[in-house]
């Protein structure tokens, strides 16, 4: 019986498995956009531009969201519903910031005439609304993640049954705070 126990305390739960894999697929796509990025930037009508500050808000806003979702988790663990509820109302609210700091960005881009879309696009604007873009989508999946468990918190009256829900969303969460870190080096300094 011991053994047995030990045996399925060692097993990754399927969700988190399935969620492992789903994150070598985004890994994937973005290494082939980055690299089409770098492939692309050799060409010689490639345009040359800074991010807007926008951005940089945008990147400490969601490192700090990052904190807020690992709290809710410990939270969730410890039992204390109030707090839990609170920390993902923050995370959340922070997702929100992060999207609203990054659809900024691109409106200012376009106001230094830095086309993303449309005949007077260059391939540049184009790669950074596609790549950002879909992060901004995956992000706004998140936030959506955080919103049902919010709700299925406010109506939980313990912890106990939250907990998977919520290491989900966080590892996810921190999946995208991660990938986002590393687009904006590359969009940065790299690319």
């Amino acid at each position: 019986m011991a053994t047995t126990q030990i045996e399925s305390n060692n097993k990754i739960h399927p969700y988190k498995m399935l969620l492992w894999v789903g994150f070598g697929s985004i890994v994937m796509m973005f290494a082939g956009l980055t690299s089409a990025y770098i492939v692309k930037k050799s060409q010689a009508n490639w345009l040359e531009f800074d991010l807007p500050n926008l951005f940089w808000f945008s990147t400490l806003v969601i490192l700090v969201s990052s904190f807020t979702i690992q709290m809710a988790v410990k939270k969730a663990k410890a039992g204390e519903m109030d707090q839990y509820r609170g920390f993902l109302s923050v995370t959340a609210i922070l997702g929100i910031t992060f999207i609203i700091l990054q659809l900024r960005g691109f409106q200012a881009l376009e106001l230094q005439n830095v086309a993303l879309t449309g005949v007077r696009s260059n391939s540049a604007g184009s790669f950074l609304l596609v790549i950002a873009g879909l992060h901004l989508l995956h992000l706004v999946g998140g936030v959506i993640a955080i919103a049902v468990i919010s709700l299925k918190a406010r109506a939980a009256k313990s912890s106990t049954n939250q907990v998977l829900s919520v290491e989900l969303v966080a590892s996810y969460w921190h999946f995208v705070d991660i990938l986002w870190i590393y687009l904006f080096v590359f969009l940065n300094w790299v690319g």
